[in-house]
């Protein structure tokens, strides 16, 4: 097997690195952008046509939805690395073999995922305290949309299985073409039907199918050495193991740091309906910012993981410590701008001043701490690339789930219960996940190929 002459992967083991990593990030933070728009648009939707408890509801619902795309996604970067070896190494026939056994996987998990999630709805909304005056309408969007979470896993692996073989312009052309649907559609359900918060809903499972449609059929009419065959889909068990040795341990330091912030979540609530919607508000705003610093982190899983697979050891860490400083540099940028314009940045989601006040609140207190993290997600994909998803499981458990929760039991009980200090429980798991995962990688890794290495 060989690699079609009009491929649209990339070899990232020749070539200017920083450009590598520049090319491959750009369209992944596009992507990631217009990804995220999904849910955004829900928020814009119902807190301009229906209410700020509908904002509240769509709010207080992310936590959940992210416990299991999150750990879904985990399972993918292990696919991810384990596709993006082979490409690096050559063995088309093996990349091929992991090609079927992630969707494979990726269907079984599916399936599994929605049921589980349609009949816990209820119990982990009442076990995150939510409010009786969002309850109704937070089990209505969740339920919905734990019903369409196949399509988005299936879309988000085979954009996996792209990534990690180079491409990522023509995921970005798909979600593009779904975000405008997504948006279409809610406008559509909300302002001319009226179906409120459901609609939302519908207009967001009904995008993401289309999306995971598009990206089946790109597998499935490719040439190239990624392409998916029905006939030869199976689960290859060598195959899986190796992608959940990679896999797992960063699907369960998801899903546990999520389910942290689901205590988060929790203390948020106790504020009452306008808190909780300017914390999802800072919540939208905040993931934006994430934006650049997954996005290379995500080139730098794949980068490493090629140049891994090609025995570039070189180049392997000068891609990560470029990588690093690219993530750090676009972060600190958007973080002046949206603390600068944070009043009109809140003000997209709501008119309700006591909403507004509450997300200028928490993003004025956090945004410069992001820099912490944009070192933490860098360092992690790279590791992660290298084969090591135990070290930064460990490391961002400890810090992102222990440290934080240690932080809000003993500030809330024994300084003071406001409303600041419970927003600053991210920037202190942040920062305390920084300094331990950089000794972390320099001892366990970077000094053992280190020498030559010119930036």
């Amino acid at each position: 097997m060989s690699i079609d002459k009009k491929t649209s992967a990339k070899d990232m083991t020749t070539g200017n690195i920083i450009f590598l990593i520049i090319q491959f990030a750009v369209p992944l933070i596009i992507g990631n952008l217009f990804q995220m728009m999904y849910n955004t648009v829900d928020s814009l939707v119902v807190g301009n046509f229906v209410g700020k408890e509908a904002l509240a509801a769509v709010g207080s619902t992310t936590m959940i939805i992210n416990m299991l795309v999150f750990f879904f996604n985990g399972v993918s970067i292990g696919a991810g690395v384990v596709i993006s070896r082979y490409y690096g190494a050559k063995k088309y026939d093996c990349l091929h073999n992991a090609v079927e056994t992630t969707i494979f996987v990726t269907i079984v998990c599916g399936v599994l995922f929605t049921v589980i999630g349609m009949f816990l709805v209820r119990p982990m909304l009442v076990f995150m305290s939510t409010p009786e005056d969002v309850m109704d309408e937070a089990t209505v969007y969740l339920r919905i949309y734990f019903a369409g979470m196949l399509g988005l896993l299936i879309y988000n692996m085979g954009s996996g299985i792209l990534r990690a073989v180079g491409d990522t312009k023509r995921p970005l052309m798909f979600l593009i073409f779904t975000s405008i649907v997504n948006a279409v559609l809610d406008l559509l359900f909300v302002v001319v039907f009226k179906a409120g918060i459901a609609g939302v809903a519908y207009a967001t499972i009904i995008a993401q199918f289309i999306s995971a449609g598009m990206i089946l059929l790109l597998l499935m009419r490719t040439k190239d050495v990624y392409y998916l065959s029905w006939k030869d889909l199976k689960c290859d068990m060598s195959v899986l193991k190796q992608i959940f040795t990679i896999g797992l341990p960063t699907g369960i330091q998801s899903v546990i740091t999520a389910f942290s912030n689901v205590f988060v979540q929790s203390y948020v609530n106790s504020f009452g309906s306008a808190c909780m919607a300017g914390w999802s508000c800072y919540n939208k705003l905040d993931m934006f910012i994430m934006l650049p610093m997954q996005s290379v982190a995500q080139a730098a899983t794949t980068f490493v993981g090629q140049n891994v697979g090609a025995g570039k050891d070189d180049r392997v860490n000068r891609g990560t410590v470029q990588s690093m400083a690219l993530s750090v540099g676009i972060t600190a940028v958007i973080a002046v701008f949206l603390f600068v314009f944070a009043l009109p940045a809140n003000r997209i989601f709501t008119n309700d001043n006591d909403v507004i006040r509450y997300g200028v609140l928490f993003l004025k207190t956090n945004v410069f701490f992001m820099m912490f993290n944009c070192i933490n997600h860098t360092l992690a994909g790279a590791l992660r690339g290298r084969g090591d998803s135990a070290g930064p499981m460990i490391i961002m458990i400890m810090n992102f789930v222990v440290v934080r929760q240690i932080y809000l039991f003993v500030v809330t009980r024994f300084v003071s219960n406001t409303e600041r200090l419970v927003g600053l429980s991210y920037p202190v798991g942040w920062t305390a996940c920084c300094i331990v995962e950089v000794a972390y990688f320099y001892l366990r890794w970077k000094k053992k190929t280190e020498k030559n290495i010119v930036l």
